[in-house]
């Protein structure tokens, strides 16, 4: 959902709609948003482009902090929530069962948490959403949009795959296309993993006769 504020208030109200479009409309003379380096779906090959770290994460819940070079070899969920998203909440069990149905096939899950409102930088209250909500998977709390940028986000929810060679390869944005995403997470854990780096060269070995004298 992009800027969420805007769109729970005209869906309480349809009224609103024209007030904010007419506000939607002044702002957009002084405000431009950063456009995502793809708009939904599959990334062509091409132009996949290797995933961002986790960058100034607050807090690691459910999980120790991750790094996604260290997830080479895996298929990466990133999923951008907040607790106090309907959008989200109605789009978490698909996440919570992604999770469960491939945690153990190669795939991990990370939510990360980027706040709309101030009080949902407390990690006590994420710690309590997590709770109430089961949510078992990896939870990074990004209370500076540190991650959010790094991805170049817009929305609430999105979805990115990272493939096993450390690519997004795939996104989604907002409610939907559950069937799709999980073809999609089926079909990348299919892959094979990336070879071993190589491991560098180094000189021979003295054999240990010419250690010892003769």
């Amino acid at each position: 959902m992009a800027l969420p504020s805007i769109a729970r208030s005209i869906a309480r109200s349809p009224a609103a709609f024209f007030a904010v479009a007419l506000s939607a409309s002044a702002a957009a003379l002084t405000l431009t948003f950063a456009a995502p380096s793809f708009g939904g779906g599959d990334v062509p090959a091409a132009e996949a482009q290797a995933a961002p770290e986790f960058q100034n994460i607050d807090t690691w819940l459910n999980s120790p902090p991750l790094k996604i070079e260290q997830l080479r070899g895996k298929v990466v969920l990133v999923d951008f929530w907040t607790y106090t998203c309907i959008n989200c909440l109605n789009h978490l069990p698909y996440v919570k069962d992604w999770n469960e149905k491939y945690k153990d096939k190669g795939l991990v899950v990370v939510g990360v948490h980027t706040p709309e409102f101030a009080y949902e930088k407390s990690t006590q209250n994420v710690k309590d959403a997590i709770q109430r909500l089961q949510i078992r998977h990896a939870v990074a709390q990004d209370n500076s949009y540190g991650t959010w940028k790094a991805f170049r986000n817009q929305y609430w929810p999105a979805v990115y795959l990272i493939d096993k060679q450390g690519k997004i390869v795939y996104s989604h944005f907002g409610e939907g296309s559950y069937g799709t995403t999980e073809k999609k997470i089926q079909a990348l854990l299919a892959e094979p993993s990336p070879a071993p780096s190589p491991v560098p060269a180094t000189s021979a070995a003295t054999p240990a006769s010419a250690t010892r004298g003769s």
